[in-house]
């Protein structure tokens, strides 16, 4: 592979989190006026599969074997369905800063998957990485405990910690069907079943949604619509597209990107205010999230 193509891998990554940054506090802004968290869901997933299928529709068509179709949806529903409802539920307990520094230890998640599943090797260097991960974590809990400023801090953390690992999973089986089918393939079946999996719960059991009554404004059509066309669709597509080039341990550091962009977002707009332990846990995760993905000079 050459480093061009490498380049386009470590673009497209870059900019499907730097979109996910700014998704969080409009997410959390979603949440708070127009949508519950299941109504949330429902919204990406249809029209994100109305979108992805009317794209595949002018496009050549792309065979997918029976075996690969059933990962690319069983993972889907895992690494989107599970993971982005987790993510919801928690944006509407915790705030968006805390939310996003949880979620940047995704690279000490995947290390740990990948070393239990793809028998990874885990070096000295790399423990002390998620020692420090791990230590930026606890430091969250206990200022939220003590003195969070979410709903429920401790319980949004919880299912951010939840979120992360299934995305974690998503990113480690998906890697090889990434490699061999467009990310519009992929993308199309993902948010076809989604759809089916999350719009007969939010009808049946959150049918009251206020962005779909007499009281919308365009102020929640235009979030929603970010929502949609660049958390979802661009981003989504970005993601499948990267990995064709870049290792999953490489694709996952770059959600270090989200919390910085989401943090500096949110406190800008008032949905979260600074304190002393939001920059020290940042310093923390991200270190450590940087220590785990540095290359392993004796397996080089």
């Amino acid at each position: 592979m050459n480093d061009f193509s490498k380049a386009k891998g470590h673009l497209a990554i870059f900019a499907a989190n730097t979109i996910f940054g700014l998704g969080v506090p409009v997410t959390k802004a979603l949440l708070d006026d127009w949508v519950t968290p299941m109504g949330y869901m429902a919204s990406r997933c249809v029209f994100a599969a109305i979108i992805f299928w009317v794209i595949a529709y002018f496009m050549p068509k792309e065979p997918v074997e029976k075996r690969d179709l059933v990962v690319i949806m069983l993972a889907g529903l895992l690494g989107f369905v599970i993971s982005q409802t987790l993510t919801a539920w928690a944006l509407d307990y915790t705030t968006p800063v805390y939310y996003s520094l949880v979620a940047a230890m995704t690279p000490v998640a995947v290390m740990i998957l990948a070393a239990i599943f793809l028998k990874e090797n885990i070096t000295a260097i790399k423990v002390l990485g998620v020692l420090l991960a791990i230590a930026g974590a606890l430091l969250m809990l206990f200022i939220s405990w003590k003195s969070g400023t979410g709903k429920n801090d401790l319980l949004g953390i919880f299912l951010t910690v939840l979120s992360m690992l299934t995305w974690a999973v998503y990113l480690i089986v998906t890697r090889k069907v990434s490699a061999k089918y467009s990310s519009v393939t992929q993308m199309k079946y993902v948010f076809l079943v989604s759809a089916i999996v999350t719009l007969p719960i939010a009808m049946f059991t959150e049918p009251q949604q206020r962005l779909y009554s007499a009281a919308w404004e365009w102020s929640g059509v235009i979030e929603m619509a970010f929502i949609v066309i660049f958390a979802t669709v661009l981003g989504y597509f970005l993601i499948p597209y990267a990995m064709k080039f870049l290792r999953a341990t490489t694709v996952s550091i770059y959600t270090n990107i989200q919390p910085v962009v989401a943090s500096l977002v949110a406190i800008a707009i008032g949905q979260d205010m600074m304190s002393w332990d939001k920059p020290v846990a940042a310093v923390l995760v991200l270190l450590g999230a940087y220590i785990v993905t540095m290359p392993d000079k004796r397996a080089k």
